[in-house]
Parts: C-alpha cells; structure tokens; sequence
C-alpha cells in the first residue's frame, strides 16, 4: 500500500477538485496495477500496443485516468476469459460502438415521437381551423416502438405524382 505522503503527492500534483474527473489523469502506473489488481506490464502492454494510451507528466511518465483503467479492466477481463489483448480491445471497442448507437437510435426515435405529436397536433389544429372537416382524410401516424422488440414500420410517404401522359407519334 502507498504511504498517505505519496497519495497526498499525487493529489497535490493533479489538484484535489479534478480527481472527481473521470478524464483527468491522476494515477502513476504504479497506482493503477494496484487500484486493478494487475502487474504495471500490463499496463504498459495496453500502452506499447496503442489499445490504452495513458496521458504522460512532464517528466514523461504515464498517468492514467479514471476512465482508462475503467478501459483496463474491461480489457483484462477479457483476457483473462482466454482472448489476446488485440481481441479483448477490439471486443470492448466494438461494445462501446454498440452502446453509442444504440443511445445515438433511442435518440432519434424520441425525436421521431416528438415530431409525430407536433405534427398531430398540428393536423388537429387544421382540420379545427377548417370547421371541423377536411377534404382528404388525414391518415393517421403508426406507433413506432423505438426500444420493443418489433420491427420498425414504414413512414407515412406522400402519393407518388402521377406521370405525364405520353404522346404518340404518328408518322
């Protein structure tokens, strides 16, 4: 374990209010094999190997971050199940991409649910202006399920135009 004098030092070095910062980077590799539970070569594999690059001090040191040894032990725990660590970070990349998709999707479908209210009610507010009748129905929105198991429905799409009529040539 650190004595209380070398953590104060790393505190001091980093300034207390920024260790809350899941970004800042305050643990030398020393403190973060300890914090993981891992040796330092490990740690300086994932660096050599370009999967965690870790922030250097003036000196040239390594410090890493909150957020990067969050990284670490995804990585480890994948390779201690069997994978290379080339595979373990490809496999967390991958996973990161998923779950930004997926938030990037439940985005767009809440977006999409907001615009079919507005636009609703926006239709509502016409047919009242007309005196309560139109002269096309309106037809209505289907309900799209952004997070259920359903495949997604097809958009209402405006009537194709109809094309010209074309001329004969009599010759």
């Amino acid at each position: 374990m650190y004595a209380v004098h070398e953590l104060e030092d790393a505190t001091e070095a980093v300034g207390a209010e920024s260790l809350d910062d899941e970004e800042t980077p305050a643990l030398t590799t020393g403190q973060a094999a300890e914090f993981l539970g891992v040796r330092q070569a490990f740690l300086r594999s994932l660096d050599a190997g370009r999967m965690v690059r870790p922030d250097r001090s003036a000196g040239g040191h390594r410090r890493w971050s909150r957020r990067q040894l969050a990284l670490a032990a995804r990585i480890r725990e994948l390779f201690d199940e069997g994978l290379t660590l080339t595979a373990a970070a490809m496999v967390v990349s991958l996973q990161d991409e998923v779950a930004l998709v997926t938030r990037e999707r439940d985005q767009a479908h809440d977006e999409l649910d907001q615009a079919r209210r507005e636009l609703s009610r926006v239709r509502t507010e016409l047919v009242a202006a007309r005196g309560g009748t139109t002269a096309h129905p309106v037809p209505s929105a289907r309900t799209h399920r952004a997070r259920g198991p359903e495949v997604p429905t097809t958009a209402l799409r405006p009537p194709l135009p109809t094309p010209p009529p074309q001329r004969t040539s009599s010759t």
